[in-house]
Order: C-alpha cells, then structure tokens, then sequence
C-alpha cells in the first residue's frame, strides 16, 4: 500500500478493543452498573468518547469529573475491572471480519495490537481468543509505556520500535478519536473504523481514511494498488 507522500507501508498497527474484539457492549454494561451503584445514569452519548482509549484510573478520574463523585482511583478504578471480568471471559468475540482480514494482511505486512486495555482483561480475552498467537507476540500495552495512555503518541511510537519499522511506514486501524489522535502525533497513517461511533462521529477525528467494516478495508488495503 502506498499512502499520501508516496510513503509505503510495511506495518499495521490494530487497536484492540472495538477493532479486533467486541468488547463495547460488555464496557456498556459495565460503566451502567458502576455508575448505578453510586446513583448516576450512564449517559452513553455524553461520556463513550471520552472513555474510549484511556487506561482504568484515567477512566475512573474522567467519570469522577463528568458525574462528580470522590473516592480513591485505585480502588474504584479495581471495581470497573471487576465488574467486566466475568463478561470479558464469557462474551468477548472477534469484531465481524477481522479475522479473515488479518489473515491475508498478515503475509503482507508486520502486524502488532497496541491497547489501552487492562494487562488482567487482555489475558482473559487471549485465553479466549488466542491473540498472541495470532500476533507473534507482538502484544503492547500502558505498561510498556510508563501507562502513558492515548491520544499521547508513545504506544504506538512503542509498536514501531519493537517491529523495527519506522514510524511513517505505520498504519493504525482504530475505532476511537483518541487513537486517531495517538496515530497522528506518532507520525502514522490511520483508518477510523465505524464500530464504536458512527461515521459522522468520525468525519473530524483526524483519521485519514474512514471505513465502515472490515471488508471495506480489505478492500483499501489489499485489493488496491498505488494511492488510496
């Protein structure tokens, strides 16, 4: 694939949740019910975005802010993973054509996940799944960056570095505004993918292309060539 400038690129970068895994719904059920038992409603449209793409104690400070509630991150931050532990376990399913995608773009390009998900709820979604497997290894997370979560560049810059591939030469696939903006400080070409928000909600992420599923990338991706 050649992108703008005429710059190849030799890797794809996959955020996890909301890409790889369907996981939104489960993270749904999960900010109702810890909401719930502090006496808010979750209000899905004013607060998703703002969630999406950050670590567990930045989310926690994010909702503490929107609904103004206290008490200690540490501990409110180990009741979220808490409540989602058991979804994690028993519902996480791949995102409708990933898996076939992967498996062509895979003998083309280096492929890497980099998350913002918890390390414990990653290890349950692998148990299922088997994404290190799939991925080589080449699984990164907060906790290799010092939890420097996104929009900052530096799990992505992380990515690049342990696949050997320089940044501009990177694609990130992503489904969340933060993550296009993480792409973008890093130096790297994105596609938005409209499963967590719509469309519309991405039009201004910054994204440089947008695609509506999987198979509109497949056809982006590996069925064009020169300049999408």
């Amino acid at each position: 694939m050649t992108g703008t400038n005429n710059v190849s690129i030799e890797a794809i970068i996959f955020d996890c949740e909301g890409v790889i895994i369907d996981t939104e719904t489960i993270w749904d059920k999960g900010q109702e019910e810890f909401l719930r038992r502090r006496g808010f409603v979750y209000d899905r449209s004013r607060i998703k975005h703002l969630l999406t793409g950050t670590s567990m104690q930045d989310g926690v400070m994010v909702l503490q802010k929107e609904y103004g509630f206290l008490g200690n991150i540490e501990a409110q931050a180990e009741e979220r993973i808490a409540i989602v532990r058991d979804l994690f376990s028993s519902e996480v399913e791949f995102i409708p054509g990933f898996l076939e995608f992967f498996l062509k773009a895979n003998q083309i390009y280096k492929t890497s996940i980099a998350t913002a998900m918890p390390s414990e709820l990653l290890n349950l979604v692998d148990r299922r799944l088997h994404l290190s497997e799939l991925f080589s290894g080449l699984v990164f997370t907060l906790a290799d960056v010092n939890f420097r979560a996104k929009p900052n560049p530096d799990l992505f810059e992380y990515a690049a570095k342990k696949m050997e591939i320089p940044t501009n030469r990177c694609l990130v696939i992503e489904d969340a505004p933060h993550g296009i903006e993480a792409a973008r400080k890093a130096g790297m070409k994105s596609i938005a993918l409209a499963t967590t928000y719509e469309r519309t909600m991405l039009i201004n992420s910054g994204a440089d292309w947008i695609a509506n599923s999987f198979a509109e990338i497949t056809s982006l991706l590996l069925h064009q060539r020169g300049k999408p």
